[in-house]
């Protein structure tokens, strides 16, 4: 059982207790957070209480996480695509479809199943449910993630998140023709008030920035480059959406009349980062999966 404490600063006043605390434990969920605070090990002042408090200037917080728990996900023989490998971690390539990690509706397939068949040594970071889980993208978005091995590698790893030194770059199809070749969205992101399952832009959001650069334009469809700056739940497809160009096939954040693409046109091609032990730059590429060069194909045979 790790002992943690941080005294409430100004800023973070009238916060709920809940979401500061999911805040300052970057590699733990708000989910989590909630379960700690449920029991009781998370105290304000000395006082056990509730995860909607809202905190304020100069409270002592006082918290305890507990160790990982014994892993208890099953391995399954399912293919991955691995890129790079060592003893402190992965670099995957995932197909679109697969979703990352385990959840409710989704205990089976993930490509945590598949990784714990491929090798018994992930960080324990994220408890049993993420093991080596450093960062995720959507079950229909296809690309690069990296993998912990240990927890030195996910502590660095997730370090380099926080700092915003790992380069993360996606290419994505939208619909419309952006008049510029570059673009920046600053737009906080949260929960959407009118619907809990999807995200927004929200007054109250997680600071969120994307930058995006124009690859080819086409009358009614541009092809974009987008590099984050942080990582919110589907930050990208919530930007480009507020901003007026939402991803082609994208069910939940795009138009009905879309291409029919079996979900986002959005593929996370290049991961760069400092390798946790050695201090090597690493960059790595994934190029375009069949699933999206057939869209492109598509459209281009239209104009």
């Amino acid at each position: 059982m790790s002992l943690f404490q941080h005294e409430v600063i100004a800023s973070e006043a009238s916060t709920r207790l809940d979401k500061l605390l999911s805040e300052i434990n970057q590699d733990s969920s708000r989910s989590q957070v909630q379960s700690w605070i449920s029991k009781g090990l998370v105290k304000v002042n000395g006082q056990e209480s509730k995860a909607n408090y809202k905190c304020q200037e100069g409270d002592m917080l006082d918290w305890s996480i507990p160790e990982p728990e014994a892993l208890t996900i099953l391995p399954e023989n399912i293919p991955l695509d691995i890129v790079y490998e060592d003893q402190d971690l992965l670099v995957v390539n995932k197909e679109k479809g697969m979703v990352v990690h385990p959840s409710a509706g989704h205990q089976t397939g993930t490509m945590v199943n598949a990784l714990l068949y491929h090798c018994q040594d992930l960080s324990g970071i994220n408890g049993v449910e993420r093991p080596g889980i450093v960062h995720r993208i959507d079950k229909d978005t296809s690309g690069l993630l990296v993998v912990a091995k240990n927890d030195l590698a996910h502590r660095n790893l997730s370090e380099q998140m926080s700092e915003k030194t790992i380069e993360r770059k996606y290419e994505a199809l939208v619909h419309g023709e952006i008049p510029h070749e570059t673009g920046m969205v600053d737009a906080p992101i949260g929960r959407d008030p009118k619907d809990r399952q999807k995200m927004a832009v929200v007054d109250n959001g997680k600071p969120a920035i994307t930058h995006f650069q124009v690859l080819k334009s086409y009358p009614d469809y541009t092809r974009i480059e987008c590099q984050l700056e942080t990582g919110r739940t589907h930050q990208i497809r919530v930007h480009m959406r507020y901003i007026g160009y939402p991803l082609v096939g994208d069910p939940k954040y795009g138009p009905r009349k879309t291409l029919d693409a079996n979900g986002q046109v959005l593929h996370a091609k290049s991961l760069a980062f400092t390798h946790p032990r050695t201090g090597e730059w690493l960059k790595f590429e994934a190029p375009l999966p069949t699933y999206f060069a057939d869209v492109i194909d598509y459209i281009e045979k239209m104009y």
